[in-house]
């Protein structure tokens, strides 16, 4: 089974979600894992000891000591876990969490784990956007701690939107994604660029491509759930990540893009440059919009800045991927920029396969080393992605 024989304690705080965790706890029995809930006082309000005890098949706890004198020893509790799930976590348990407040049996256990640890919040939205709250969410991320964002719906309040809990589903999915996941890359810093870039030509139009970015962020997505802390530098793309590993970084221009990649290049262990970016920008940009006077018009373009040929120009101990996009000569021109760009693999997808390129959720590859060539069959974008470091990892920890 999924889960099997992973050990995980269950703290639940007062708020009304507090009954799905019925539901997450048949989930987690269900796939082999052994399960132990502790309460705060106030969650006794919302979800019965007996339902939760008869589900986990353990006695919950809520405080310090039982009925019969018994003292429920915090310590113990806290170093029997593999993980400890914060669910639901509200604003008062965040609080007291991450400012070192201890009042009750679930804050003690918490403060005594060595284990990792996972809060998914349940609030109203306005408790969730509240300054306090954003700050305490980040004081929890910075202490190490897997964030499991809440989400959109309708609330016990009876409004709706950003608060209520990662139904019992995501957060169980979380869960065993953490423990089945490959972590080879704990420990590393990985650079990653995505997107397209826009050059201005005056307030209002640009130069692109079509790139959406999906490749780029399906990359960080499994780099973070490999261990790594990733830097995400993302030209204009409607694509997002809310991965705690993953810290992304908004550019527009070229320019923009090659400054950012060259703040953070230098203490990268590896370097993605899956960015398709412009390799041409207007000489000048109009200031007011361009009035449409005459029957053509001209622009003159000069060249930009080369983001991976300097990353290569400037590697050290970095282990740098290109990507290119080809219509003809696809590998001729892929070795070409893998020696003259000094990478040590290169990414090749051809506009000629079908499902491959840009926009689509499915890609088909190539990768290409100095001495190898290896072909994929055409995969979703995230398994793609899956296959790329893996070729990674087979190359830097071989």
């Amino acid at each position: 089974m999924k889960l099997q024989g992973k050990k995980i304690l269950i703290c639940i705080s007062g708020g009304i979600a507090a009954y799905k965790i019925n539901y997450l706890i048949r989930d987690f029995i269900k796939k082999g894992a052994e399960v132990q809930v502790l309460m705060t006082p106030s969650a006794e309000q919302f979800v019965s000891k007996l339902t939760l005890s008869t589900l986990s098949k353990n006695p919950v706890y809520s405080d310090f000591y039982s009925e019969n004198g018994t003292w429920n020893n915090h310590v113990k509790l806290a170093l029997w876990a593999d993980v400890i799930l914060m669910a639901p976590c509200t604003a008062n348990t965040l609080s007291k969490m991450v400012h070192g407040m201890c009042d009750n049996l679930v804050l003690a256990t918490y403060m005594s784990a060595k284990c990792p640890v996972f809060i998914a919040p349940a609030m109203d939205l306005d408790m969730y956007q509240h300054p306090s709250t954003k700050l305490n969410l980040e004081l929890a991320e910075d202490f190490g701690h897997h964030l499991i964002p809440a989400e959109d719906g309708e609330l016990a309040s009876g409004l709706s939107g950003v608060g209520r809990m990662a139904e019992p589903e995501t957060i169980s999915q979380i869960i065993e994604d953490f423990f089945n996941s490959n972590r080879n890359l704990e420990g590393k810093t990985v650079l990653i660029t995505a997107g397209p870039t826009y050059e201005a030509i005056d307030p209002v139009r640009f130069i692109g491509n079509h790139s959406s970015g999906k490749m780029g962020f399906s990359l960080a997505e499994e780099a973070a759930n490999r261990g790594a802390k990733v830097i995400m530098i993302s030209g204009p793309s409607s694509e997002k990540t809310n991965h705690q590993n993953i810290e992304v970084h908004r550019v527009t221009s070229a320019k923009e893009m090659f400054a950012k990649v060259f703040e953070y290049y230098e203490n990268a262990d590896i370097a993605i440059a899956s960015a398709a970016v412009a390799d041409y920008a207007p000489k000048e940009i109009a200031q007011e919009k361009i009035k449409k006077n005459d029957d053509s018009l001209t622009i003159e373009l000069v060249k930009n800045p080369d983001i991976l040929k300097t990353m290569g120009e400037r590697k050290t101990k970095q282990f740098l991927v290109g990507f290119a996009l080809e219509t003809q000569n696809e590998e001729e021109n892929a070795k070409g920029k893998l020696q003259k760009k000094n990478l040590d693999m290169i990414v090749l997808n051809s506009l000629r396969d079908e499902g491959a390129g840009f926009k689509g959720t499915t890609n088909k590859i190539k990768i290409l080393t100095k001495s190898t060539i290896t072909e994929f069959p055409l995969k979703s974008k995230e398994h793609v992605a899956k296959d790329i470091l893996n070729f990674v990892e087979d190359q830097i920890l071989k």
